[in-house]
């Protein structure tokens, strides 16, 4: 996970932490991440960015047991993305919890995406 990141971007020392669990399920895979950033990011501000983010739903209400979940991401192009809070060990990092379906939306379409992105910049 960590280097994928890194070969997709062409960034060898861009430092990721990340979580990658495998647990059996039908389509689509889900991964922890852990964001550090320049400037401290509040986690409300980090949901509102999401809940705007083309390829993003944001599934985040943990009152309600409302999370990302692979059953739900399932045949269809978008990353469910929630669990967002901050970081443990950094301040100017947060975590956040991401599923989604990994034939829709696996590594080539996001290296498309990801392409197109640095282009229009």
């Amino acid at each position: 996970m960590q280097n994928e990141g890194r070969k997709i971007m062409h960034l060898p020392d861009m430092k990721v932490t990340c979580t990658c669990v495998r647990v059996p399920v039908l389509r689509s895979h889900s991964i922890s991440v852990t964001v550090k950033t320049k400037d401290k990011i509040e986690v409300d501000a980090a949901r509102e960015a999401i809940s705007h983010a083309a390829g993003c739903k944001l599934v985040d209400d943990l009152a309600n047991k409302v999370y990302p979940m692979t059953l739900d991401t399932s045949d269809q192009d978008l990353v469910y993305v929630g669990r967002i809070r901050r970081d443990l060990v950094w301040d100017d990092a947060l975590t956040l919890f991401c599923c989604g379906d990994q034939i829709r939306k696996g590594a080539a379409t996001n290296a498309v995406q990801i392409a197109e992105l640095l282009i229009r910049e």
